[in-house]
C-alpha cells in the first residue's frame, strides 16, 4: 500500500464522519449561508476546521496543524492521484530556478483538487513526498497553495500565499499571518524558501502545457453522481500513479 493511502486510512479512523460531512458541505456550496467558493478548491479549510472541532467552537493552536492535515487528505481522497517523476525529468525540473514573482496563475491548473507528488529517491531521505492543493480562505478570500510534507515520522502542513511576489515574500506573509493568529512571533519562514522552491518547480511543471502524462489525456477532477441523497463524489477504488513514461492507472 502506498504511503498516502495509509495516511488516508488513518485519518478516516480518527474522523469516521469526516468524508460524509465533507460531502454535505460540498452539496451546500452556495446555499444555506455557505459561500460559493471557487471550483479549483475542493473544500475550504473553514469547513475542515468545523469537522475537526466537531462544530464546538475555537480550536487551540496545537490543533490547527490537524486541520491542515485533514484538509489535504480529505481533498486527495476523491482523486487519489500519485505523481512519480521520471529520474531525468525530475533532475531537470527541480533545478529550474524560481526567479522573480511566483507564476501563481499557473497553479490554478493543478490536474486534480489535491495531488501527491513522489519524486524519485526521496524515499531514502526524510521526505517521502508531498500533497498539494489550493485553498480559498472563507474569511478573507485569500488564495493559498497548501502543501503537506510527508516526512518519515510526521505530516507537516505548510501554506504558501499566492500573489504577485517572490517566494520569499510569500513565506514572510505566512509568518506574519501565523503571528497575527497566534499572538506570538513566528519563525522567519523565508529561510525555508530554498527548500520549498524545488517542490514548487515540480508542481509548476505538472500544471504546465508541457506536462507529459504518459501520452494520455490530462487528469481531471471527478464529476458528481446523482444519488437518492443528492449529488455525491465517489472516490476511486485505489490510488492512481502517473509518471512521465507511465499512464495514470489504478493500483490494486
Amino acid at each position: 500500500m502506498l504511503r498516502p493511502q495509509m495516511h488516508l486510512i488513518a485519518a478516516g479512523r480518527l474522523y469516521p464522519k469526516a468524508w460524509r460531512q465533507a460531502d454535505q458541505f460540498r452539496a451546500d456550496r452556495g446555499k444555506r449561508g455557505l459561500p460559493a467558493w471557487p471550483s479549483w478548491c475542493y473544500l475550504p479549510m473553514a469547513a475542515w476546521y468545523d469537522i475537526v472541532s466537531g462544530g464546538k467552537g475555537p480550536l487551540s493552536l496545537d490543533w490547527i496543524g490537524e486541520v491542515g492535515r485533514l484538509a489535504a487528505l480529505g481533498s486527495w481522497r476523491v482523486t487519489q492521484g500519485v505523481y512519480r517523476f521520471d529520474q531525468d525529468l525530475y533532475e531537470a525540473v527541480r533545478g529550474t530556478p524560481l526567479e522573480g514573482n511566483l507564476p501563481g496563475a499557473i497553479l490554478y491548473r493543478l490536474p486534480e483538487w489535491c495531488i501527491y507528488v513522489e519524486p524519485p529517491g526521496m524515499q531514502a531521505g526524510r521526505l517521502h513526498g508531498f500533497f498539494a492543493h489550493l485553498e480559498w480562505d472563507a474569511n478573507t478570500g485569500r488564495h493559498e497553495l497548501r502543501l503537506l510534507l510527508d516526512h518519515r515520522d510526521l505530516l507537516i502542513p505548510l501554506p504558501v500565499h499566492i500573489g504577485a511576489w517572490p517566494l520569499e515574500e510569500a513565506m514572510r506573509r505566512v509568518a506574519a499571518e501565523a503571528a497575527a493568529q497566534g499572538g506570538r512571533t513566528a519563525p522567519p519562514m523565508e529561510e525555508i524558501a530554498p527548500e520549498i522552491a524545488p517542490l514548487l518547480s515540480l508542481l509548476l511543471y505538472l500544471c504546465s502545457e508541457a506536462a507529459d502524462y504518459g501520452g494520455r489525456a490530462r487528469p481531471t477532477n471527478p464529476r458528481p453522481v446523482k444519488t437518492a441523497k443528492g449529488m455525491r463524489l465517489f472516490p476511486p477504488p485505489g490510488a492512481r500513479r502517473s509518471t512521465k513514461d507511465c499512464t495514470l492507472m489504478h493500483l490494486p
